[in-house]
């Protein structure tokens, strides 16, 4: 039967379950960004050292990135609500340790390196835990809504964690000031407590694989070789991975707000929160208005905007210049996750989903923390300006030569896929 085609800027969040979705998926990026923010303000001081910084990522993106594939298979063999609660239930485990080694007493008696290393410890099994988030929650997207709303769903979902993510960093920084490091990690795991209730409001949902009990290394090919056959797939993640990777200047951002800027922990806080705040009013506007058309040479325009800003941050030694430059950043990188969201949920089967948001971690989100380690080594090689305005430079360079050796990509247009999908179900 076919349905009427019509923009509906609130068609996905006509469904009551997705509604709920949403709520979840807020309570735990608002939970996470508010806890990675915390961790990073601890660990810098207690150390003072920029590779301290790079440290952390690099101990969530090797966990995270060799069990990316695997995490996708198990995804699309398994019911995904349950699989949703019990990653929750493992990250709450992570938010109480971290509030423990917090406590007082713990502090005082314990050593600092003892601390450090357990809050590496946690970092590094968060980053198990987080592999198959991604998937996951992915993948429970498309089981509720119908084809045609995915574009608007995956608009609405990328929004609320840009929302989460404005929200968590800020509150981060004025709970630090407030009530402290160890409290404000209490506050993160009441959130995870949280979600993991409202969760269950979301009915189990069928396992639409035909090929339940495929062996592991046949079913990882089968992804894998989908992604790399699927240029408009592989051209966005490959962008997006070499920006995020180059780009990764946030990791600095305790060095900027306590050595360079010196504007304390809320400071801190708003620097960390304006990238997400330009994303996400970026991300509502999609929301009205089409971004399909010249959708290949809008993501790399959004991509070289971003390394722009990059750079003018990294040069700037005045606070609101930098945290209108980081603003910038943000609403470039909103254009470029809308339009990579939208590939990913059109192009992707049913079955695979799992495996090719396996795939989209380890090429964009795993290069976050990736990105956050490069910067700590190259802050630590050669100063922490010269090592953003580096980075800022690298982003630009991969976005002139992904258009001139892909004049394919930049021909990349959406309108057609979407209106198939609107005419689908």
């Amino acid at each position: 039967m076919k349905h009427p085609i019509k923009k509906d800027p609130y068609a996905a969040l006509r469904i009551k379950e997705f509604n709920i979705f949403l709520l979840v998926r807020f309570a735990l990026v608002f939970a996470w960004s508010m806890q990675f923010i915390i961790i990073e303000w601890q660990v810098y001081s207690i150390t003072k050292d920029p590779l301290s910084l790079g440290l952390i990522g690099l101990m969530e993106i090797v966990p995270a990135l060799s069990m990316a594939l695997f995490a996708g298979h198990i995804v699309d063999q398994k019911e995904k609500r349950n699989l949703l609660v019990t990653c929750i239930s493992f990250f709450s485990l992570i938010s109480l340790g971290l509030f423990l080694l917090t406590w007082p007493k713990i502090v005082q008696d314990w050593s600092t390196n003892t601390i450090l290393y357990c809050i590496y410890g946690l970092v590094f099994f968060g980053g198990f835990i987080r592999a198959f988030f991604g998937p996951t929650i992915f993948s429970l997207i498309a089981l509720i809504v119908p084809k045609r709303t995915y574009p608007n769903a995956a608009t609405w979902s990328s929004s609320t964690w840009q929302m989460a993510s404005v929200l968590g960093p800020a509150t981060a920084g004025v709970l630090i000031g407030v009530i402290g490091v160890h409290w404000a990690l209490c506050f993160v795991f009441g959130l995870v407590m949280f979600s993991l209730v409202v969760l269950f409001k979301i009915k189990r949902k069928p396992i639409l694989n035909p090929k339940i009990g495929e062996p592991v290394m046949q079913s990882l090919k089968e992804g894998i070789e989908f992604v790399f056959k699927t240029k408009a797939i592989l051209g966005a993640l490959t962008l997006d991975m070499v920006a995020v990777l180059f780009g990764g200047a946030v990791a600095l951002l305790p060095i900027f707000a306590q050595d360079i800027l010196e504007v304390g922990s809320e400071g801190f806080g708003v620097l960390r929160a304006a990238p997400a705040v330009g994303a996400f009013l970026t991300m509502l506007a999609t929301a009205y208005l089409s971004i399909s058309k010249n959708a290949g040479m809008k993501l790399l325009g959004a991509v070289f905007g971003f390394g722009v800003c990059i750079i003018v941050f990294g040069l700037s030694s005045i606070f609101w210049i930098s945290v209108v430059a980081l603003f910038f950043s943000g609403v470039t990188d909103g254009v470029s996750m809308v339009i990579r969201q939208t590939i990913l949920q059109i192009k992707t089967p049913d079955h695979m989903r799992g495996r090719v948001s396996s795939v989209n971690s380890m090429f964009v989100g795993s290069s976050n923390e990736l990105g956050a380690f490069e910067s700590g080594v190259t802050a630590k090689l050669m100063g922490t300006v010269t090592a953003v305005v580096f980075g800022g430079t690298m982003t630009l360079i991969t976005v002139i030569t992904t258009g001139i050796v892909s004049p394919s990509f930049r021909k990349l247009d959406l309108r057609k896929d979407i209106e198939e999908h609107e005419k689908d179900d």
